[in-house]
């Protein structure tokens, strides 16, 4: 039997302290290929301007601009302190100039309608206070035909992979983080039922052994 979902906070990681602590988490795990840059690409997201959402320290978005030519990428992100990181990663992958980041809410995204050609999240959707809004507004900002992929962790994995995942989940200062994190991701038919009741859908709704996803293609 699934757990019931746990409610985490929708302000983001704030703390300078906490943010540092998240950063050192991301990059061992960039460092390890175990982030989720090759999803984005595989589901097409390959071209033109992008928008990522809630975009902590950079990394997924960063090694996309890497891996792609001729892109560009704004990146929304509720925490200041994380922008500030995000920003001097940027400058270390020397891509400063392609990417912008803004500090803005997931679901009032500040840009106008059509706007993009693809639009990506990892690891945040559990954070969304009202994710309804947040998928009508990537509907809202995508071009038409453009595509969007939102990945996250999924409430119902395997245990022992809870365990693994636990093992890899360094420094120790934000592992209730990681625990709070799982306990407030949802089931792929739970995210079905919200995504029923938005503009996206008919998405694909799918599920591997550490998390989910949503991709799509917009269709007007």
């Amino acid at each position: 039997m699934v757990k019931q979902r746990i409610i985490e906070t929708n302000e983001g990681i704030q703390a300078e302290f906490e943010v540092q602590a998240f950063n050192e988490f991301r990059r061992r795990m960039r460092d390890k290929g175990l982030i989720e840059t090759g999803q984005v690409i595989e589901c097409g997201i390959l071209q033109g301007l992008a928008l990522e959402i809630s975009s902590g320290p950079g990394y997924v978005g960063l090694e996309w601009l890497k891996r792609t030519r001729a892109t560009r990428l704004k990146a929304v992100e509720i925490s200041h302190a994380m922008i500030e990181v995000a920003s001097d990663n940027a400058h270390e992958y020397g891509l400063k100039e392609r990417v912008e980041y803004i500090k803005g809410d997931a679901g009032s995204l500040p840009f106008a309608d059509r706007f993009f050609e693809g639009v990506f999240s990892t690891d945040a959707l559990h954070e969304w206070a009202e994710p309804e809004k947040v998928f009508n507004e990537i509907h809202r900002v995508l071009k038409n035909k453009g595509r969007f992929c939102i990945c996250d962790l999924r409430r119902d994995i395997n245990p022992l992979l809870v365990m693994i995942m636990k093992l890899l989940v360094k420094p120790k200062s934000i592992k209730p983080g990681f625990i709070s994190s799982l306990n407030a991701a949802y089931t792929v038919e739970e995210i079905q039922d919200i995504l029923s009741r938005t503009k996206l859908a008919g998405s694909n709704v799918a599920k591997d052994a550490f998390g989910l996803s949503i991709t799509g293609i917009k269709q007007e």
